[in-house]
């Protein structure tokens, strides 16, 4: 794993020790991708609502969206299919909700209660074309992994 993300998963192990709350744990999560991620303009989170819809949890970054739909856009569509979603170019996304217009690449991994079953989405933008690598991937999948690890998800 490339050094940013290991630095970044042992920042996130630290600072979650002894807290099982998801929004504290995920808002000091968020500050942790913003200060040591370059070339983004948003890391955040979203959480899965019994109703079907992802609501904007802690997050860096401009004014987002407050819902989105399952099935609907890049953080609606990671939790559809249940997978990462790394798109290089998010104009060529079918369907891409443009909270932040001078967003072109997004990243998005489901994250997964203790039962399994998805709870929310850990979702960063860049403003640069194919900022988003397979190493992000697997870096940003470790993170997300010790974070899931580390909350109590009701």
């Amino acid at each position: 794993m490339d050094k940013t993300y290991e630095e970044l998963c042992q920042n996130l192990r630290g600072i979650t020790e002894g807290e099982r709350h998801p929004v504290p744990n995920m808002a000091n999560a968020a500050a942790l991708l913003w200060q040591g991620l370059d070339r983004i303009n948003w890391a955040g989170f979203y959480t899965l609502e019994d109703e079907g819809y992802l609501l904007l949890g802690p997050f860096q970054g401009k004014p987002a969206c407050i819902r989105i739909p399952v099935g609907r856009g890049v953080c609606g569509t990671a939790v559809k299919e249940g997978r990462t979603q790394l798109v290089k170019d998010v104009h060529e996304f079918a369907g891409h909700i443009a909270c932040d217009s001078a967003s072109a690449s997004e990243i998005v991994i489901p994250l997964h209660g203790s039962d399994g079953r998805i709870s929310g989405v850990l979702d960063i933008d860049s403003p640069t074309v194919g900022r988003f690598t397979e190493a992000d991937r697997e870096g940003l999948e470790a993170f997300a992994r010790i974070l899931e690890s580390a909350c109590d998800w009701a």
